[in-house]
């Protein structure tokens, strides 16, 4: 369990969900999610392999099917049969996969600002924030993060909090070497040709205004994903779950309560 750096909460019993963060890794990215979903769930989260409490070496190799490996090791470590997956940009990746080939381990699947296979605008984000850290290092890159994550507005409006988490995003920095071969992998991954073939009941979510992952590619998702649910919301940027936590939270509770 420590191997993992488990995190559990909510209800003994109930329907477990499991949360995956996305580039970052950490467990505590669904803060915001956690009062709502522990009143009716159970609910697991982990910092994923090479992040957070979980540093270690990655492999050259990496990649999202070895992410969802590790997935699978945390539901059988906390004797989880089956899970309502939530998985965030490279967290939702993660989620896609685990549908394609492992099925009957998921009650359903949420990909928040996700994709199949990643936007020519997406590399070209990632290639530009590499670029930052090669030549200026960690804290200019941490420092740009939220630009990606947040509406300008929102972030004007919440600098004391962007500094803290610059200040945490600095002190447990995964390491250059580590954030590079995770960013290969998500680039890499491509479930296109899978999409047609899930039968896991799916929620896609999304918010127009994203600057890192055009809303086109949560449309793309749900067009291909048979029966998917698409939620797009006007406002909220890459980071949907935090700068707007009420309504994402409805929308979530609302869709595990309908697949239960």
């Amino acid at each position: 369990m420590s191997f993992f750096d488990v995190h559990e909460s909510g209800r003994p019993g109930a329907p477990t969900v499991l949360l995956l963060a996305g580039l970052g890794g950490a467990a505590g990215y669904w803060t915001p999610q956690l009062a709502a979903l522990t009143e009716r769930y159970r609910v697991v989260a982990y910092d994923q392999a090479g992040t957070g409490r979980n540093k270690r070496d990655l492999p050259d190799d990496h990649s999202i099917a070895a992410m969802a490996e590790e997935a699978l090791a945390v539901m059988d470590a906390t004797k989880t049969d089956k899970a309502h997956f939530v998985g965030h940009a490279l967290g939702g990746l993660v989620g896609l996969d685990l549908a394609v080939r492992h099925p009957d381990r998921l009650h359903s699947l949420t990909v928040v600002n996700g994709w199949a296979a990643a936007h020519a605008h997406t590399k070209r984000c990632f290639e530009l924030r590499l670029l930052l850290l090669k030549h200026e290092g960690p804290a200019a890159y941490v420092r740009a993060q939220p630009i990606f994550l947040y509406p300008a507005d929102w972030l004007a409006k919440n600098a004391d909090r962007a500094a803290r988490e610059e200040a945490h995003g600095l002190s447990g920095f995964q390491g250059a070497a580590t954030l590079k071969r995770r960013i290969a992998a998500l680039l890499t991954f491509d479930a296109t040709p899978h999409l047609a073939t899930l039968r896991v009941p799916t929620l896609i979510s999304a918010a127009r205004d994203d600057v890192l992952v055009p809303c086109s590619m949560s449309e793309h998702l749900a067009a291909a994903i048979p029966g998917a649910t698409l939620d797009i919301v006007p406002w909220g940027a890459h980071a949907i779950n935090v700068t707007e936590p009420i309504a994402f939270n409805t929308t979530l509770l609302n869709f595990l309560d309908a697949n239960s």
